[in-house]
């Protein structure tokens, strides 16, 4: 029978050792987090080799210092204090940088007289050890961090030790890496978790603003969906400032001053969805601004109180969702606005086309439309002028879609459409001053600076494209004759509104031809220009004076002139009735003789 031997039994510190490797061991598949597993092996390695105290050093996200992560036997204030007031720089000459950066151990006998550990003698001496070394943890090529133990007395470290201690720290270096890739992974695993319900929340937010659009919800049901999603009113205007929807009442807006300096600030190249909304002091105004945009336009934005912080990223989400539908929404209502302009325009141009009764075809398209064509109707036609051509072309961009919607509110429904260079509205009614009256005030309110003429005709009851001719005939003279932006009828034009009646168009011109053919030959055949001379007379109001400083001429040249065209045509201008005669005529004459008339 064979007995064991002393000699065949480990001893107990080696049974000691084999059970703390094996812990450590263990620690490398399990969950444990790396806080923890520091501490342990802090506590582990002043358990095995009888060190006062015990710490694991390990460099900060920045990779510039190492910092005490987990620690046996020292004080919680010490390791705040080394942290925070003394953290060890990796660029010092600290025992535990030397052996970070060298992959070797570093022992320092007694810290009080190395000068290389100066900096952190105070902290040493208020937790009381004298003695330091400092093991390198290494996982292959890369080093972990530091293990360090402290001893309270003055030590020399003999090589043994530092032997065992450095057999610890490398099974140390295992755990702390499997420890610190099960952190990662848990990171990980809670970031794509936190990635997949932040994508499926916003799934939910498209579908639900993508409903309401679908449900021609409007921007209106936008603006309801979006304010219950971020929890905050909501305001939605368009690139010029006009609201087109709000959510949230008892609110405070920003005045359209605000939005319109903020959309006057921003620039081209922006490309935030979201941003801060600032006084001219740059001052914050608690509001933020989304911008929505079609193609490289800012077409409408969204205002809604809160700091550039105050939003997470799930309202963020959905905003910028928000934006996307209400473009859609936006494009939509333009393409139907644009093709519901296209037929009107098609339906006012076969409507003046005509005369006389218009066909049942051309009644029952109106119909359709939300037209009765078969009440009476005046014609209105205006024009704009601004105080530059880009300033009057923005004006006329409005002009349709202002007097649209205006129209939008009245039934029978008036027709209006761009004819000829002109904005045309054939409006239902007995009264031909209130609907131009009405016209022009909207379309005055455009922009600043910008005068809007409007003329219209008397009632008709079917013969729309007479009524057009008299009322484009009657802004035209309007126009020539200096009167701007006011409404005009044909009583505002005396004896000229009466001819405009006449049935045939012909007869107006072969008037003006007949009253002024005398002049008009003897300015062919002898070069002169009495014709301009006759217009500057009565431009001046008949003032000799006056139409000489027009002309730049001498008042006695004017005389002359005047008599010659008085002999030519055998009339007496200083006659009342022969002046309105040749007045009216020569009105006539400009706008034919440069094609703006229909005569």
């Amino acid at each position: 029978m064979t007995t064991s031997t002393g000699r065949e039994r480990p001893g107990a510190e080696l049974v000691t050792w084999l059970a703390a490797l094996r812990t450590l061991s263990a620690l490398a598949c399990a969950e444990t987090d790396l806080a923890e597993v520091l501490c342990l092996v802090a506590d582990t390695a002043r358990t095995l080799l009888g060190f006062d105290f015990c710490g694991v050093l390990i460099p900060d996200d920045s990779g510039e210092q190492l910092l005490v992560r987990g620690w046996s036997g020292l004080s919680d204030e010490y390791v705040g204090r080394v942290n925070s007031d003394r953290p060890i720089r990796l660029d010092s000459t600290s025992p535990s940088t030397r052996a970070f950066h060298t992959g070797e151990p570093v022992a320092i006998r007694d810290v009080r007289i190395e000068p290389r550990f100066a900096l952190w003698a105070g902290v040493a001496q208020e937790q009381g050890y004298r003695a330091i070394i400092a093991v390198p943890l290494i996982a292959g090529t890369e080093v972990l961090g530091t293990l360090n133990g402290y001893y309270a007395s003055v030590h020399t470290f003999t090589r043994y030790e530092i032997e065992r201690l450095t057999l610890l720290a490398n099974h140390a270096a295992i755990a702390v890496t499997s420890a610190r890739r099960l952190d990662e992974l848990r990171t990980l695993t809670t970031s794509l978790r936190e990635q997949r319900d932040a994508l499926a929340r916003s799934e939910q937010i498209h579908e639900r603003l993508l409903a309401v659009s679908l449900r021609s919800g409007g921007v209106n049901g936008i603006a309801a969906a979006l304010s219950d999603l971020i929890g905050r009113p909501v305001l939605i205007d368009d690139a010029r400032q006009t609201e087109l929807a709000r959510s949230g009442d008892g609110i405070d807006y920003p005045a359209v001053a605000v939005r319109t300096a903020t959309a006057d600030a921003e620039s081209a190249a922006t490309s935030a969805t979201v941003g801060e909304v600032v006084d001219d002091q740059d001052a914050s105004t608690g509001w933020l601004v989304a911008r929505v945009r079609l193609g490289s336009e800012v077409a409408a934005r969204i205002w809604f109180p809160g700091g550039p912080d105050s939003l997470d990223p799930l309202q963020i989400r959905a905003v910028e969702h928000a934006s996307i539908v209400i473009s859609v929404e936006l494009l939509r209502m333009q393409t139907a606005a644009e093709v519901e302009r296209r037929v009107r325009g098609e339906l006012l141009t076969d409507v003046l086309a005509g005369s006389g009764q218009l066909s049942g075809q051309i009644r029952e398209r109106a119909r359709r439309l939300g037209h009765d064509l078969s009440v009476a109707h005046v014609a209105v036609v205006a024009t704009l002028a601004g105080p530059s051509e880009s300033a009057t072309r923005r004006a006329w961009q409005r002009a349709l879609s202002v007097v649209t919607e205006l129209a939008s509110g009245h039934q029978p429904r008036p027709l209006v459409a761009m004819h000829g260079g002109t904005l045309v509205a054939l409006w239902p009614g007995d009264s031909d001053e209130s609907a131009g009256v009405i016209v022009q005030r909207e379309l005055s309110r455009i922009a600043p600076n910008i005068s809007a003429t409007v003329a219209v005709s008397p009632v008709h009851g079917s013969d729309y494209g007479d009524a057009y001719r008299i009322a484009k005939s009657a802004l035209e003279i309007s126009l020539r004759s200096g009167r701007t932006d006011s409404v005009v009828t044909l009583e505002d034009l005396g004896i000229v509104g009466l001819l405009l009646q006449l049935d045939d168009p012909a007869k107006l011109t072969a008037f003006a031809n007949r009253t002024l053919a005398p002049i008009i030959d003897y300015d062919a055949k002898h070069r002169t220009d009495l014709i301009a001379t006759l217009r500057a007379h009565f431009a001046g109001k008949q003032d000799r004076t006056a139409t000489a400083e027009k002309l730049l001429i001498h008042p006695n040249t004017v005389a002359q002139r005047l008599r010659r065209i008085e002999s030519l045509c055998a009339a007496d201008l200083a006659d009342p009735a022969v002046s309105v005669q040749f007045s009216s005529a020569l009105i006539v004459y400009d706008i034919a003789a440069q094609g703006q008339g229909r005569y």
